[in-house]
């Protein structure tokens, strides 16, 4: 944990932020053996990530789409990925988490919990629209960090999908029903079962 503190994580969020489907997502999900849709996004430092000019060779990528920064669940699955990073580097592998949430939410959330891998902000929900994750209302929660309350909103609320693209940028594995605590685990091991393939 950093110097900041957080208390009232396990909040209730707003009802708009639990609210239904508000539309689909314009493009079918993606499926194990596609590309990776090349894409740009601002990062929790608010510097624009660009796909194109990362440099794939000879690393995996995990893109994991979740509802909301600093929430329960959400929390639970980032600092898994946090204590994970370890063993996950050994196959060269990059973390890259998504949601709707402004930068700023984005900055708080890796700050508060130290985590050490990329968060990307898709306020638009086009990043998730291109990858085919569903896309429901978003809505707001407050937060006391650093002894003051803070009320973090997002547009928009994205499901929680992981994929996995191998170094050539096409996917190995997708999971449309990922348990939070477990997505780490279960990502190592479909990048260690890939690599046994080659």
């Amino acid at each position: 944990m950093s110097l900041m503190r957080v208390n009232g994580l396990f909040c209730l969020m707003s009802v708009g932020l639990m609210s239904t489907v508000s539309h689909a997502a314009e493009m079918p999900p993606l499926a194990v053996g596609q590309e990776v849709p090349t894409f740009n996004a601002n990062d929790h430092n608010g510097h624009l990530w660009q796909s194109e000019s990362q440099g794939d060779a000879g690393k995996y990528r995990v893109f994991y789409f979740y509802p909301a920064a600093m929430t329960g669940g959400c929390t639970k699955q980032a600092c898994t990925y946090r204590d994970r990073l370890l063993d996950l580097k050994e196959p060269h592998v990059e973390i890259l988490g998504i949601s709707a949430d402004p930068v700023t939410n984005l900055k708080i959330f890796r700050d508060a919990y130290d985590l050490n891998f990329t968060l990307l902000s898709d306020v638009n929900s086009l990043i998730a629209q291109r990858f085919g994750v569903p896309i429901r209302k978003g809505g707001s929660i407050k937060r006391t960090v650093d002894g003051q309350e803070i009320t973090m909103t997002r547009s928009y609320s994205l499901a929680r999908w992981t994929f996995v693209a191998d170094p050539q940028g096409k996917l190995i594995y997708v999971n449309t029903s990922v348990k939070a605590q477990k997505d780490g685990d279960e990502v190592l091991a479909a990048i260690k079962k890939h690599q046994g393939t080659q």
